[in-house]
């Protein structure tokens, strides 16, 4: 009897073989079907490009060799049990049919979806008859041969249907980008709305209170006339007072005169300071270079760190039901690390739309990761990963 907890290989002649039997023998038909189907929609295409029907009709082709492009990756996923990544749609520059003709005929991965419905002709036919011949008289390789010919179907997909690095590459720098877009649009309606809300309100009271005040002054002709307006300037004396701290609690939270002349250690222990933990916020910040000097990150990454560990601090205090919290930051080589504890009542989860989804967005924006382990009944940890130094900085 097998020991539990130990993971028994699949069968040789399992399941996954007869998947990938399948999967090798349907090549054939399929790239007959995609063969003649490539072959007649280029041929019409390029036949009528001199005229206004040449160009849509090679359009439609490429949209069809795409077609069947992604039922091919379904294929490999189902039969072949691998994962493969799914390529962004094709997005057209301009609005309507020309913009989408355009699209399609400029989009590299439909050039080379039409290749592959080339090419899965020969090579269906190769995989069919290798097969054929393996059922009949190669039982005992059997396994090994047809898991080398789909290791050949896959590499083939992977070459020619999946999205190459830099397109990958350029689809996250889109998604960073929008994530940075909104970030920056929902910092500028905060601030106008504190703005709004806070300091404005406050200087609009003030002067009329001065207003008011003046005028007492002017027609005081009595001591409790001088003493209705002293009283007046002291009530506005006071507004002043409630709208300058107003005005530097909103001044820090654009960006704290601190983290500027201080760096990242003493900023987190000011945040760090103003934490409502019972037992306090522990924090420990060893950032140094190679040699052994203090250094410091970009400013950019110093910022988001700043922020995110001050917007999970104030969920520490509203949130986890906490004791004790400890915030740690220290360099990895080239990578600035950060981790938020709490003994709190956890659960917490980066929920879209929630605060945390918000912090993993920005984070991700420069190429960081945002990782956050909670499980009910506590602890909490959120670890936060980012480069030492932003790809702007670097160039």
């Amino acid at each position: 009897m097998a020991e539990s907890g130990v993971r028994r290989k699949p069968p040789l002649y399992g399941a996954r073989l007869w998947g990938q039997v399948q999967h090798l023998l349907l090549n054939f038909p399929l790239g007959v079907a995609g063969f003649v189907f490539t072959v007649v929609t280029l041929s019409t295409g390029l036949g009528l490009a001199v005229t206004v029907l040449g160009f849509p009709l090679l359009a439609l082709g490429l949209a069809g060799c795409r077609a069947f492009g992604r039922l091919a990756r379904q294929r490999a996923r189902l039969a072949l049990g691998v994962e493969v990544e799914e390529p962004a749609p094709v997005a057209a520059a301009r609005p309507g049919p020309a913009g989408w003709v355009i699209a399609q005929l400029t989009d590299g991965l439909s050039w080379r979806s039409l290749l592959y419905s080339f090419l899965l002709l020969p090579w269906g036919v190769l995989s069919f008859v290798l097969t054929l011949v393996l059922l009949v008289v190669g039982w005992p390789v059997l396994p090994w041969a047809i898991g080398a010919l789909a290791a050949v179907d896959r590499m083939l997909i992977d070459s020619l249907l999946c999205p190459t690095a830099l397109s990958v590459r350029v689809r996250e720098l889109e998604e960073d980008r929008g994530a940075v877009v909104d970030n920056a649009a929902a910092d500028l309606r905060r601030i106008e709305r504190d703005l709004h809300d806070g300091a404005q309100a406050r200087l609009v009271a003030l002067s009329m209170d001065l207003g008011l005040a003046k005028e007492r002054l002017a027609e005081a002709e009595s001591p409790e006339s001088v003493a209705a307006a002293a009283k007046m300037v002291g009530a506005a004396h006071g507004e002043v007072k409630l709208a300058l701290q107003e005005l530097r609690d909103l001044a820090r939270g654009i960006h704290p005169a601190v983290l500027t002349d201080r760096g990242l250690g003493p900023a987190l222990s000011a945040v760090a300071a103003r934490c409502t933990v019972p037992g306090g916020v522990r924090v420990e910040v060893e950032l140094t270079g190679p040699d052994g000097a203090p250094a410091r990150p970009d400013s950019a990454v110093e910022g988001i760190a700043y922020f995110t560990v001050s917007e999970l601090l104030t969920n520490v205090s509203k949130h986890a039901r906490a004791r004790t919290a400890s915030v740690e930051a220290w360099r990895e080589g080239d990578r600035l690390m950060v981790q938020v504890r709490d003994d709190g009542r956890g659960g917490a989860a980066a929920h879209p739309g929630s605060g945390l989804a918000g912090l993993a967005e920005r984070v991700g924006a420069v190429d960081g990761v945002f990782l956050v382990d909670s499980p009910d009944g506590g602890p909490t940890a959120v670890t936060v990963e980012l480069p030492w130094h932003t790809r702007a900085a670097r160039r």
